[in-house]
């Protein structure tokens, strides 16, 4: 009886770990195509925020009545967390996505996206100072590998032309990226993961739809058909993909895969977003990623698999009081 319990407890963390991890590549890959679908709207006269508001309205039309049913009925926990689903809409929604394909209208999307998933780095820093989460020795190992990796993926070495207003609004994206992996990551707030999402969806679409009301985000749109690996497409067929794939999809199997694995790991994992960034790229834009592309993808699963084993040796020491 005791081996048969004890097969059970080691059972069940694995388990969750398989499945966030499974939940947390899916959301990689689907988060990944958002660029590649994003770029020619962009190139053909969309602005960032019209093509960003689309997305995340599309997404909280489909994700708010799932929302709803994964509550049953206890709206007092709606109540309680309204800061932090706000905090969460504005930030980890609304505003990653914006500053993102801001960002992307300025520069090329490999050195973007290698900025804003800096986040890991960021996340990491944020344990160590408010919950005294120190890392250990292979968690930076890992981290490291994977930096290297995003920098060979991204084929940084052969030279980028990096313009300042791109760094900024990739910077703020990290910021908004780094907010989202933190507050998915907590389970103890009474909100279901798709509560959470189908809440931030909603919260960051209203705030998008308001910038955009009083002027302070452009929403130009055009009618024009867009190109994608040499076949021209409508241009609401990507904005219906990138709201139901690379939004809906993408964020509750996101928050999923944080709930199982935690902030600091899933954030590590989604620099496999990168990579998917890249292959898509590839598939829909006839961008043929170089060998030294795929040896990056390699080094990012080894940080990735760094990253998770460093977590047995987090070393606890007093936070940053607030």
């Amino acid at each position: 009886m005791t081996t048969l319990t004890h097969d059970a407890t080691v059972a069940a963390p694995r388990s969750r770990t398989a499945s966030g991890l499974a939940f947390a590549l899916v959301s990689a890959l689907t988060f990944g195509l958002s660029g590649a679908l994003a770029r020619p709207l962009l190139e053909s006269g969309w602005s960032a925020g019209a093509v960003t508001l689309i997305r995340v309205g599309g997404a909280a039309v489909l994700v708010a009545p799932m929302a709803v049913l994964s509550l049953r009925g206890n709206w007092g926990a709606v109540r309680r967390n309204a800061g932090l689903v706000v905090t969460y809409g504005v930030l980890a929604v609304a505003g990653a996505q914006f500053c993102y394909f801001s960002a992307v209208s300025y520069m090329q999307v490999g050195p973007a996206l290698l900025i804003e998933y800096t986040a890991p780095a960021t996340v990491v820093v944020w344990l160590w100072l408010r919950q005294g989460q120190r890392p250990g020795a292979v968690t930076l190992v890992g981290a490291g590998l994977a930096a290297l990796g995003l920098v060979l993926v991204l084929d940084l070495l052969s030279g980028a032309d990096l313009s300042v207003p791109g760094v900024l609004w990739a910077l703020a994206a990290m910021v908004g990226a780094a907010t989202y992996f933190v507050i998915s990551a907590d389970d103890t707030n009474g909100l279901p993961p798709l509560a959470l999402a189908g809440g931030g969806l909603v919260v960051g679409a209203v705030a998008l739809a308001l910038l955009g009301l009083v002027g302070l985000m452009p929403l130009h749109h055009a009618s024009a058909p867009v190109s994608y690996a040499g076949a021209t497409v409508a241009p609401w067929v990507p904005l219906v993909l990138l709201a139901l794939v690379t939004a809906a999809i993408a964020y509750t199997t996101g928050i999923a895969a944080i709930r199982r694995l935690g902030s600091r790991v899933a954030s590590f994992v989604a620099l496999s977003e990168v990579l998917s960034g890249v292959l898509w790229a590839w598939l829909l834009l006839d961008e043929l990623p170089r060998p030294v592309q795929l040896l990056g993808g390699v080094l990012i699963v080894a940080g990735v698999v760094a990253v998770k084993l460093g977590e047995r040796t987090v070393v606890r020491v007093d936070p940053v009081p607030a």
